[in-house]
Formats: C-alpha cells, structure tokens, sequence
C-alpha cells in the first residue's frame, strides 16, 4: 500500500510543463515536493498565492506565508500575492489546468463529497465549491477505506456533495482510478496489492480491462 507521500508522488506525474495547478488541503499539499524539475508549474492557492513553492524545513517557516488550509510555505522566484477576488476569478475563469482535491468520497459518475460529515462542526464549505464548479481537469487524493475499512470509493456518495460529476481520475494508497461514463475504471495498482484486494476495498463496481500493471513511484 501507498503512504500519504506515494500518493503525492504518483499524482505529481500528472502535472505537465507549464500547468497551472491548484492543490487542495491535505495530501494535495504534498504533491508540489515532486513535481519534476525539468518542468516549470505555478502551483495557486485559493487564499491569494500563485508561486507555492516545497513545505518549508523545520525552523525556517514564516508565519506570513501560508496556504489555504493555514499551512506555512515556500514561495518560488517571481511568486506572486493577490487578495481572494482576484484569486476566485482566476477559477472562475478557467486558468487552472488542474485542481488536486482530498476527499471523504467519490462516486462512480465523478461526484466528490469533500467539505462537511453531518454533526460534526465545519467553519464553511471553503474555496473547493468554486474548484469543483470551474475546473476541467480533477484529480482526487485521497484513501481508499476509512479506519473502519469501509470502502470511500462508493456507486453514491452517502455525504453532503461538493461537486456533481466532475472528478476525472482518484489515487488513493491501493489503485490509480479513472472516473469514465460507464463507472471506475482501474488503471494501475499499488506495488504489492492484488486486483482482488483492491476489488475487495470498492463498494462501487470497477471496470478492469487486461492486466493491471504496478504503478511507477520513480
């Protein structure tokens, strides 16, 4: 199975040259440390930063640069700060070319359930209702079971929805999927995890077509 920092990696492979990125909190956040650096990626943040540089080393964090979920980090040469106006109209109008989310569920049709589980407090839905609603291109980072081993990759998301039909691809620490009209398609699996593990841990139903390779974390 893959750890937090393996799913970043994989997800990383994703982002092309010259890509406008927006990552989102949690994993997400990891995925701008592997990014190749024979390529140049501005990755945004929805608080007002286009530049985002690695997390900063211990001791060298400044508190005044953050990211959206509150995090300290980098910035790169010629990064850049603006108020959120300015920054939710870059999303609005589709300059990202690609928005990596977390998630607490995903459906079979691309719907993704990331901001609110009833009962529990939430200081609000946050920028993601504006990524989901404007992006073209979304992958999702996140777990493929919760801590009770329940599978998070669902035929319907049973939470709150954040955005209907719009996720493209998930990667979670068992399998690279791929949201197509006719439900998941598994793409590539963990190193060391079977097709029959990873069919065992989807509720919803997965779409294989030959063999399965291993995913390449290089």
């Amino acid at each position: 199975m893959l750890t937090k920092e393996d799913i970043a990696k994989r997800i990383a492979k994703e982002v092309k040259d010259r890509y406008f990125v927006n990552l989102g909190i949690g994993i997400p956040t990891l995925v701008a440390n592997y990014v190749r650096e024979d390529i140049a990626v501005e990755f945004q943040s929805e608080n007002g930063v286009l530049g985002m540089g690695p997390f900063p080393f211990a001791g060298e964090e400044d508190a005044d640069i953050i990211n959206a979920g509150k995090q300290t980090i980098t910035t790169l040469p010629g990064a850049s700060f603006f108020d959120s106006a300015f920054s939710f109209g870059m999303i609005r109008s589709q300059k990202v070319d690609l928005t990596i989310l977390g998630a607490m569920e995903v459906s079979e049709n691309g719907d993704i359930a990331n901001w609110k589980i009833p009962g529990k407090m939430v200081k609000g839905m946050g920028g993601a209702m504006d990524l989901v609603a404007s992006a073209e291109n979304i992958i999702v980072a996140m777990m493929h079971v919760n801590k009770a081993g329940e599978s998070k990759i669902l035929k319907k998301c049973t939470l709150p929805l954040t955005g209907v039909g719009c996720v493209k691809k998930v990667v979670t620490e068992l399998a690279v999927l791929e949201v197509t009209q006719n439900g998941f398609k598994l793409l590539e699996r963990a190193p060391g995890v079977s097709v029959e593990h990873i069919i065992a841990s989807t509720e919803a139903d997965l779409i294989i077509d030959g063999e399965i390779t291993e995913m390449d974390l290089n």
